[in-house]
């Protein structure tokens, strides 16, 4: 999965294959019963790749229990838009993905979405931080919010965006943030024996309380490095996203502004300078179409 020529992005049967070797390593599973006692079902009334479980009866192919599930798009193009989705630094724009698969603009659109909820993490696995590692926290803003006017001053009319980055580790990025509510974020996502770098922003004052230390910049005064403090690896990661809003997607609206957020930190969580390849992205990707299951209904409704 490293070339645009190669046969999973062009031929249905190869495609399946790969799928299956990806979902299923050590062979296929049942997706209703967890049984490994399953049999493929051959000949010309069956269709391709369709499995029969010994123990519960029921029949499944490799696209059940996925996001893929029930989808009439053709399993070869999911693989070439994972791929080119995962591939991309800034993202793809639904325009040049409807092209480039020659699908209409409102299923590359959906077809996005999917990737995206494959992309992100329904539960965040562990704590970020620990050791006295650093973690550097800091806030952007974006759009506007629906209904608020332009503000002459500051970002009230915009949606805030707080992310948390662990220096030569990952990313998380939360959406609708409250001052009153950001400090207990940070105490439920990062180890306590992890040293904080921010700006010095006020909703951010008091952390040393809760954790071995907490040292920040003044940016109002052009001091952006002090020795080892500075929250430019988090800033590098803003100057990302916000080229990929606005160069590549342009409009995001606030509703599906968490899935965005989850493409950009799942390519940072996954980038190469951590070893991982744009094979390696796309199958982690495709390891988390199980258990997630979007209608076309409940992608466009929100």
């Amino acid at each position: 999965m490293c070339d645009l020529d190669n046969p999973i992005f062009k031929n249905e049967k190869s495609a399946r294959k790969y799928l299956e070797a990806t979902r299923w390593p050590d062979g296929p599973a049942c997706p209703h019963c967890g049984s490994v006692e399953v049999r493929k079902l051959e000949g010309k009334s069956h269709r391709p790749g369709l499995y029969q479980c010994k123990n519960c009866r029921k029949q499944f192919t490799v696209t059940v229990g996925t996001l893929f599930e029930r989808s009439k798009i053709p399993l070869h193009k999911w693989l070439l838009a994972t791929y080119l989705l995962c591939s991309s630094k800034k993202g793809i724009s639904t325009h040049q993905l409807h092209r480039m698969l020659g699908v209409t603009y409102k299923t590359a659109w959906f077809m996005t979405h999917r990737i995206r909820e494959a992309m992100r993490e329904p539960v965040l696995p562990e704590k970020m931080g620990g050791g006295g590692s650093v973690v550097e926290a800091d806030e952007t803003y974006w759009g506007q919010k629906e209904g608020v006017k332009k503000a002459r001053g500051g970002f009230a009319h915009k949606e805030q965006i707080v992310t948390l980055v662990e220096r030569d580790g990952s990313a998380r990025s939360f959406h609708r943030v409250k001052g009153e509510n950001l400090k207990a974020i940070l105490r439920e996502q990062i180890e306590q024996d992890t040293h904080i770098m921010t700006d010095q922003a006020k909703h951010y004052w008091g952390l040393d309380q809760h954790f071995p230390s907490h040292q920040s910049v003044n940016h109002s005064i052009g001091e952006y490095v002090r020795g080892d403090v500075h929250s430019n690896t988090v800033e590098g990661y803003f100057s990302i996203l916000k080229r990929g809003l606005t160069g590549t997607y342009q409009h995001v609206s606030a509703k599906h502004l968490k899935r965005y957020l989850g493409e950009f930190d799942f390519r940072y969580n996954y980038r190469t300078k951590l070893g991982y390849t744009d094979k390696e992205r796309a199958e982690a990707a495709l390891r988390g179409i199980e258990g997630k299951r979007l209608t076309y209904g409940t992608t466009v409704t929100g």
